[in-house]
């Protein structure tokens, strides 16, 4: 079963894929499932070198048409796994479920925690997966299932150290700096708000919505 699913990921667009295990971790209502399949969609190094100074309007179509393949994956596997009679949980690509207490920009379960849960990297300063070889110049996609499948070793440690050029570059100042540890709350890391507010005031002219992207193009993991 784990290599169709790996298969199926890499066949439709799929760069990296890591299992993990989630129990503690079980969103509300869902606590049967014990595993999360994190995949990760590569992004153009084209586009992502043409933002490091600001975002640009093929950033902001590439950003939507990749959250677009990564929910036609995740409801492909979600497919897949259901035939073999497993349940199976496609977490949307990007979805903030304003209604619930807390944190606005929250969605139903963590792509980054799923990715670092699945071995597949560490939450830079940013707050964005940095893998070893791509960095943070990719799109994470989760499935939550029951399925029994072989969790791999989480990743735990930083490998940020002392380097802040993301944290020098974010134009909304809001990365605090401090070093990622796993289980711990985003927020010590990003202003969730002063980042949205950011987009919001200054880079709609880019499209019917904003994104940025300046973090994650001068990081020098994934780097050209």
């Amino acid at each position: 079963m784990e290599r169709r699913i790996r298969d199926l990921i890499r066949d439709n667009g799929g760069e990296i894929v890591g299992i993990g295990d989630i129990r503690g971790h079980e969103p509300a209502g869902y606590g049967t499932l014990s595993r999360s399949i994190s995949f990760g969609i590569r992004l153009s190094d084209a586009i992502m070198e043409g933002i490091r100074l600001g975002p640009t309007p093929e950033y902001f179509h590439h950003y939507r048409t990749v959250n677009r393949l990564i929910d036609e994956i995740s409801l492909k596997i979600t497919i897949l796994l259901q035939r073999q009679g497993y349940q199976a949980l496609p977490v949307a690509a990007s979805q903030s479920i304003n209604h619930r207490e807390g944190d606005p920009y929250q969605g139903l379960f963590s792509h980054r925690m799923a990715a670092t849960l699945g071995g597949l990297g560490w939450i830079g300063k940013n707050n964005s997966l940095i893998h070893p070889t791509f960095g943070p110049r990719l799109r994470l996609g989760t499935v939550l299932t029951d399925a029994p499948l072989v969790a791999a070793k989480p990743v735990t440690e930083s490998q940020c150290q002392n380097c802040s050029l993301c944290v020098d570059a974010c134009p909304a100042l809001a990365l605090s700096g401090a070093d990622w540890q796993a289980g711990g709350p985003g927020d010590l890391l990003v202003d969730a708000r002063a980042c949205s507010e950011h987009m919001k005031h200054h880079y709609q002219h880019i499209g019917r919505g904003a994104v940025c992207g300046i973090c994650l193009a001068v990081c020098p993991f994934g780097r050209t």
